[in-house]
């Protein structure tokens, strides 16, 4: 675990391992840089694999919730690739990521080599926003790592299936922290502040598809799984109808977000490194 102090002050948490391409891993809202293990194991071999905890999550310090937004982020995502010297590099930004990305676009588009979104785009389903005011900053609903892992199956019913039941143990620790006889959560829960009035019913939304058009000229890739709640199949088409050139697959047992080791996922992948060597 290596750190970063962002410009004002807070430390931010990153790994750095591999050799190849630049290849900077981006969490969702509430998750870490444990989520690229995946990544890591498959593409270590052939590119620096880069992963970042976001300000208030994971091993990253936690600050003035007020802090916790996309534009701050993005700065942040910044100030790591100045720490490490980077010109540019690729993004593989899983849902609060990809977005983080978009920004990225409107004020360092030139340190970007490419972006591969896994599971959001320009627009997002009012049906995932909600279902994330429903978890986000809560206590977690289990005692142990192994009554979540058991439970998670029927948590996301419908929207995955195929998952071995290695994969269900290895999320539940990416997401929880098992300690004194309890689970507690991998980040800030004023998390919960910080995005609630974007959440709410009737918010008004930026519109993103400026920026994704700003990527107009580099590598670009989708992952959505088919049964996803924040990347709906239309706006994936739109995605697609404005980048005919996009990397893309749909997994069909798969819903919001992919797992990354999925032979689609690593074929998008694929195809956008592919683009950068």
């Amino acid at each position: 675990m290596r750190y970063v102090a962002a410009a004002d002050g807070l430390r931010l948490a990153y790994d750095d391992q591999g050799s190849g391409a630049p290849l900077l891993c981006l969490p969702g809202l509430t998750r870490n840089m444990d989520d690229f293990e995946p990544v890591l194991e498959a593409y270590g071999d052939r590119a620096r694999v880069i992963r970042m905890d976001f300000r208030g999550r994971g091993a990253s310090d936690y600050g003035d919730p007020a802090t916790y937004q996309i534009p701050q982020e993005a700065a942040d995502v910044v100030a790591l690739l100045d720490h490490l010297g980077l010109d540019k590099v690729c993004i593989l930004g899983t849902s609060r990521g990809g977005l983080v990305a978009m920004v990225m676009a409107s004020f360092a588009r030139d340190r970007l080599s490419g972006v591969i979104f896994n599971d959001v785009g320009p627009k997002i389903m009012a049906e995932g926003l909600a279902a994330i005011m429903d978890y986000i900053g809560k206590p977690p609903a289990f005692r142990t790592l192994t009554e979540a892992a058991a439970a998670l199956p029927q948590v996301y019913d419908g929207a995955f299936h195929n998952v071995p039941d290695s994969t269900w143990a290895a999320m539940a620790r990416r997401i929880w922290r098992e300690e004194g006889g309890a689970l507690h959560l991998r980040y800030d829960p004023r998390l919960r502040d910080a995005v609630a009035p974007a959440f709410e019913p009737g918010a008004v939304l930026p519109d993103l598809w400026p920026l994704f058009d700003m990527l107009a000229g580099l590598p670009v890739g989708l992952i959505r799984g088919a049964h996803s709640n924040i990347l709906s199949a239309e706006t994936a088409a739109e995605m697609c109808s404005r980048r005919p050139d996009m990397a893309f697959a749909e997994l069909a047992d798969r819903g919001h977000v992919p797992f990354l080791d999925e032979p689609e996922s690593q074929t998008v992948i694929d195809a956008v490194l592919g683009q950068l060597t």
